[in-house]
């Protein structure tokens, strides 16, 4: 069935049978004018091998003995046609004839066709008759085309003959024209039947690219969950399945966007319904209106904060969001270090990798000192924290180590969500900043990795390659 709105043409299901059984015609037709032709081809050869082989015998016949007598022929030409056609009887739609000295002799019996004589065709018997060498040849006949050899037989005497073999062409290419129709009859029937089969073939393959087709007509922002059953491992098997692995994707970055909205619409509501209301309460008091607005401004530097970490999100799927350059891993160590000694607590570089990797220096230690500030949020200034890197089999391992209060199990695994916050801490973020380290970590083809049990600190690790895929090398 052609799509909604087009014609019949536009069925690729159509187009493909009709390219098919154009293409099967073709060789159908040029199958039958071929085989035809090279049936044609044979015939001729087989004619004219025929008459040679009557010429052939007639020569051994008169180099022979005479049943007769025992003893050669001699130069007696009338014998010599007489013997030879009492042995030997012509194939059907074939004669002999005999001249001597100029004159027609014997012809054999039947004749060629009882409407017509040969032998008193003067065009043909006054071509044959007085031949000094041999006539290879054909003429137009009332009976039809007549294919022919006429050789000269001379004696030791001098005696002259000819000797004529004659065969009718047309009925014999009328009886191999029954087996060309034969050949096209059994190639219709193939045509016949291709052609249903090209139409249930491509039926075949085209119905997992209709379902694809149903699939997605029915599929809505709040459905996702029709899939294409995967019948086979072929190419078509394979399109239902990337297919399907693409509606996986859809539906999680749908569930994804809802869920971030949802968190943000939250997030931002605190925020508004808190400055909303102090402004709404706020009094001519010079002290109240100092204290209204200095939490309002706290308010809404947190919100800007927000959508700037929100930025910050967006642009990670973004090509341009690292500039990867050369960096050497000790001496970018031992800024982080000196970067973070500026953060309040102590802090301890506990080791430096030798090496230059590829990555992008400024997003890297953005992620690493906000890995820094949740230390000393979450693990308070008592105990020192720990930094350093490490470079072997082809990675690149930087971590921030804290001894603070550690992390369950279970608020590990969604840690790195957007919005999530850990249960100790001050707990004053967004609840987006691991959110961008792990998005840092992925755009260098890396990952992040926790080490953390409660009452034993968290060591947070952002391990990337050396050399990322897609990088470039300065």
């Amino acid at each position: 069935m052609a799509p909604a709105g087009g014609s019949w043409r536009s069925s690729v299901r159509v187009r493909i049978v009709v390219g098919y059984v154009g293409l099967l015609t073709l060789a159908t037709l040029a199958s039958v004018v071929v085989a035809r032709q090279i049936v044609l081809d044979r015939l001729g050869e087989r004619i004219g091998e025929e008459l040679v082989q009557e010429t052939q015998e007639l020569r051994r016949l008169a180099d022979g003995i005479d049943p007769a007598t025992g003893a050669p022929f001699g130069p007696d030409v009338r014998r010599i046609f007489r013997v030879f056609l009492e042995r030997n009887i012509p194939a059907r739609h074939e004669t002999f004839l005999t001249f001597v000295e100029g004159e027609p002799f014997l012809r054999s019996s039947p004749v060629l066709d009882r409407s017509y004589r040969i032998d008193r065709d003067p065009t043909l018997t006054s071509r044959w008759a007085g031949i000094e060498a041999a006539d290879r040849g054909n003429a137009e006949t009332p009976v039809g085309r007549l294919e022919f050899l006429a050789v000269p037989l001379r004696t030791s005497g001098d005696q002259a003959g000819v000797f004529v073999v004659a065969q009718l062409r047309d009925p014999e290419e009328r009886e191999l024209e029954i087996a060309i129709y034969a050949i096209a009859a059994v190639g219709l029937v193939v045509l016949l039947i291709g052609s249903v089969m090209a139409w249930r073939l491509a039926s075949g393959v085209l119905r997992p690219v209709r379902a694809v087709t149903e699939t997605a007509r029915s599929l809505s922002e709040s459905d996702l969950s029709r899939r294409i059953p995967v019948e086979s491992t072929d190419e078509v098997g394979l399109l239902a399945a990337t297919f399907n692995e693409m509606l996986d994707r859809l539906e999680g970055a749908f569930v994804t966007q809802k869920r971030f909205l949802d968190d943000v619409g939250h997030e931002l509501r605190t925020p508004i319904t808190i400055v909303r209301g102090h402004l709404e309460l706020l009094d001519e008091d010079p002290e109240s209106r100092r204290e209204t607005l200095g939490l309002v401004i706290d308010e809404l530097d947190r919100m800007s904060r927000m959508v700037n970490e929100l930025l910050e999100l967006a642009k990670a799927g973004e090509p341009d969001f690292l500039a990867f350059e050369p960096v050497e891993l000790r001496a970018f160590t031992q800024e982080l270090h000196a970067k973070a000694s500026a953060l309040p607590g102590t802090w301890a570089l506990e080791q430096s990798g030798e090496g230059t990797i590829v990555a992008d220096r400024q997003r890297l230690t953005q992620a690493l000192m906000q890995l820094a500030e949740n230390a000393v949020r979450h693990a308070g200034t008592d105990h020192p924290v720990g930094l350093g890197s490490a470079l072997a089999n082809g990675e690149a391992r930087i971590w921030v180590r804290d001894r603070g209060p550690g992390i369950k199990r279970e608020e590990q695994e969604r840690l790195f969500d957007r919005f999530t916050r850990g249960s100790g801490g001050s707990g004053d973020g967004a609840g987006l900043g691991l959110a961008i380290v792990e998005a840092i970590a992925e755009g260098h083809r890396g990952r992040v990795v926790v080490d953390s049990r409660p009452g034993a600190g968290a060591t947070f690790t952002i391990v990337i390659p050396a050399q990322p895929p897609g990088s470039v090398r300065a």
